[in-house]
């Protein structure tokens, strides 16, 4: 313990990094840095298609890399010399070349004596659990064990052995220190070192304030968790850090797949991937992924339906020049809003798992979000690329939401249910530019990154109508659904736009940002300087327009003791937008915070496994806490003040990927002391933040047998264990905080050829699960499904 808080010292750290900063300077000129170049290649199959996602080893520096969706790979600053590259796949014999590397680049070919249809059933079943590099997204071409902050990724493997078919469904078991809070099954709302984090798609902050739809996995490729503030690389993001959602591209591959899923509590899903060439020249390629889904609940008239189409084009204008178009249309017919809640005077989980305030006859709420995506990349050479893309979203909600308005004094059995409307309109713009190059000055290596961001976001919300529903002697203890005539049920007035009936935020961001990592001794050590500079605009009723820019600097150090092994430190700042107004419709000022972090990273066994470990401080300044005085016209707290400081200090640990043959995991661990340092109520300070956990401990495994008549078969066991819960809304240091939350899950799969089976198991111990927090005398809680189970039955073609 001595040792994490000397490390989290944040005088000690700033002097470390300043220390490290005056030795670069004073013996990088008397570094003899060999000559270096870098190795270029493309990976073909038989027919001449490229392969994407083979392995690529350097042997004598021990260095492994991907094949990007082109089958092309290249190590660069790779000292001059003779090296024997390695090739490899599942399924497809090792090839090895030897290249000379002797000039500023060398490139080499390699043909896998593999036919286009054995590379479509290799390409799906190699579930890996670990990867190397980020997306083109995040803008880094840095590999992430070089990378000076933690960054997880959650691959397209681990979706599919658990079963996860949107945001809300177990995916922060997979990431240390990630936490599911409460959702009204329509949205994500994650945690992580504290508070909540910020929702990207594609390298782009899509956040609202309530929104947008939550993705469904059918179109996601792969989620990346990056810890910490952002600026160096997308200048928006959270202090404590955001996920960026990798949604699937064309890969030039004819192949494609569908599945049929059953599940608990009548669930029926069925999905659809088409990936193809539309030109015979190979540089028209589309990709078509659906989805429809039919799911009801363990609770009463409770139901989510729901569509998604998701069509892809790019065309590759040539080998160094491409442009992407994509649109999602995303619809959910859910039932009314806040029925997943319970409510008791007496204590949590006094209610059966199954309990519902919802009637019936009430009608649904329809969400339809449709978004357009387009990006164009330019390679000038092996050295630059350019890249610009922009977005438009459109999220639309007309439904309703339910919530008590009071239980009786006299007997706390019985209660008044309230009822409101909840129509929402999100309109997002964002747009982004950004270089990516590599330049020497004498004996130095830079890797440039620069770029501007800009967002427009305006959001439109109406839950100003409200009335009661039903009599005041609904019995929780016994309720009886039905009784409600169609006539009783309050009808909303929406003869005006939403636009002017609705509260309105609106939140714009410019952005200009350049980052410099700077490598010595041979690409040892690392230094990354970066500065942004943002401009924040809101506009209310309250205060009119709002403006407020800050330039922010960012500084870290990544040292590798091999290519399989490094430590980083970093010090950086946020300064970002903080969506919503409150209940007088005023604009809140930006989130400010400040980061301080070290670690270690280690690959194992070639690459095959690998593992993190990260300490670290944050200061955040500006955060938004629910607003107890004020309530809308259904008596509900659904604004936000704008509040203090919060200070949150961790350990966090993950191991993923092959640590033994055919045996995958992922494990991890996460320490977080989050408390409130500044508060407008003094009596808050102090307290454990809302939604913070002290102790988050989760583990996956998954074994497959790869010989024998059992070929082809894969177990799975897996647990979260959460210990120090607060509840996610207020949080006083009370008995009111939450029990420790142990899930054990499992599944059984099996794949031969084309076709494969999955069948998972949750919460296998049958426990009542939940969380939830005090509210003016009031329990309320969200329970989880007990013992439940789906089976997905998959043919590839």
């Amino acid at each position: 313990m001595m040792l994490m808080k000397w490390i989290i010292n944040d005088r000690t750290l700033l002097s470390l990094l300043l220390s490290f900063f005056v030795t670069i300077n004073v013996f990088a000129s008397n570094n003899d840095i060999e000559n270096t170049g870098s190795i270029y290649g493309k990976v073909t199959a038989s027919d001449g298609s490229p392969v994407q996602g083979a392995t690529v080893l350097l042997k004598e520096k021990n260095k492994t890399i991907l094949t990007d969706e082109n089958g092309e790979f290249e190590f660069k600053k790779i000292p001059h010399g003779n090296y024997v590259i390695q090739i490899s796949m599942i399924g497809n014999q090792t090839i090895e070349k030897t290249v000379v590397l002797s000039s500023a680049k060398t490139s080499v070919s390699f043909q896998l004596k593999i036919s286009v249809n054995e590379l479509k059933e290799v390409t799906v079943s190699n579930a890996k659990y670990k990867t190397g590099n980020v997306s083109s997204t995040l803008r880094l071409t840095t590999p992430i064990i070089e990378l000076p902050q933690n960054i997880q990724i959650v691959t397209k493997g681990v979706l599919n052995d658990q079963q996860i078919f949107d945001m809300l469904e177990g995916i922060q078991r997979n990431v240390s220190g990630v936490q599911k809070l409460e959702h009204w099954d329509n949205y994500a709302y994650l945690n992580m070192r504290g508070t909540q984090l910020t929702a990207f798609r594609n390298g782009m902050n899509v956040k609202m304030p309530w929104g947008p739809l939550t993705e469904d996995m059918s179109m996601v490729e792969r989620i990346e968790f990056v810890k910490g503030p952002a600026g160096f690389m997308l200048a928006a993001g959270d202090p404590s850090g955001f996920y960026n959602v990798v949604t699937k591209k064309p890969s030039g591959l004819n192949k494609g797949e569908v599945s049929l899923t059953l599940g608990s509590f009548d669930n029926y899903r069925a999905t659809a991937d088409v990936d193809t060439k539309l030109s015979k020249d190979g540089k028209l390629l589309f990709r078509l992924n659906v989805m429809g889904e039919l799911k009801n609940s363990f609770r009463d008239y409770e139901y989510n339906n729901r569509y998604s189409i998701v069509p892809v084009l790019k065309y590759l204008i040539d080998s160094n020049t491409s442009v992407t178009l994509e649109y999602t249309h995303q619809f959910s017919q859910m039932s009314v809003i806040g029925s997943n809640y319970a409510f008791s005077k007496r204590k949590y989980a006094d209610l059966p798992v199954s309990f519902t305030t919802a009637e019936p006859n009430l009608d649904p709420t329809n969400i339809n979000d449709r978004n357009v995506m387009v990006n164009f990349q330019h390679k000038f050479n092996s050295s630059w690329k350019f890249t610009t893309q922009a977005a438009y979203f459109n999220y639309s909600q007309i439904g309703q939401s339910i919530w008590p308005w009071a239980i009786s004094s006299t007997n706390d059995s019985l209660m008044q249910r309230g009822i409101s409307i909840w129509d929402a309109l999100g309109l997002n713009k964002l747009g982004q530019m950004f270089l990516n190059g590599e330049v020497a000055t004498g004996k130095v290596l830079h890797k440039i990154l620069a770029g501007v961001d800009m967002t427009h976001k305006d959001y439109y919300a109406d839950w100003n109508q409200g009335a009661a529903l039903g009599t005041p002697d609904f019995n929780i203890y016994k309720p009886v659904y039905g009784t409600i005539a169609a006539a009783n049920i309050p009808k909303w007035d929406r003869s005006l736009d939403i636009r002017i009936r609705g509260v309105h935020y609106n939140n714009a961001s410019q952005s200009f940002y350049v980052q410099d990592e700077l490598a010595f001794f041979n690409d040892k050590l690392r230094l990354t300087v970066a500065g942004r500079y943002s401009k924040l605009s809101t506009i209310d009723p309250y205060s009119g327009n709002t403006d407020k820019s800050k330039f922010v600097p960012r500084f870290g150090l990544s040292y590798s003791f091999n290519k399989s092994a490094s430590v980083y430190a970093l010090y950086d700042q946020a300064f970002v937008e903080n969506p919503g107004a409150d209940w007088q419709g005023k604009s809140f000022d930006p989130i400010t915070g400040d980061n301080i972090e070290m670690g270690i990273k280690k690959d194992f066994f070639g690459g095959r496994w690998n593992g993190a470990l990260s300490v670290y401080k944050i200061i955040k300044n500006n955060v938004l806490t629910t607003d107890l005085d004020h309530t809308n016209s259904s008596g509900q707290f659904v604004y936000s003040r704008e509040t203090g400081q919060q200070q949150t200090k961790g350990v966090e640990v993950d191991i993923k990927g092959e640590i033994l043959p055919n045996l995958e995991v992922v494990i991890n661990y996460a320490f977080t002391e989050a408390k409130v340092t500044k508060d407008s109520d003094p009596k808050v300070v102090g307290n454990q933040v809302a939604g913070s956990t002290k102790h988050i401990q989760n583990s996956w495994l998954s074994y497959k047998i790869s010989e024998g008549n059992l070929k082809g078969l894969k177990f799975s066991l897996g647990y979260q264990y959460l210990i120090g819960r607060s509840s996610w809304y207020i949080f006083d240091n009370s008995q009111n905080s939450l029990p420790d939350y142990f899930r054990l899950d499992g599944g059984i799969s099996y794949q031969t050829g084309k076709y494969a089976v999955n069948f998972n198991v949750n919460n296998i111990l049958n426990k009542y699960l939940y969380s939830g927090a005090p509210y003016y005398g009031i329990y309320y809680w969200q329970a989880e499904p007990k013992l439940n189970s789906r089976i997905t039955i998959t043919y590839k073609f």
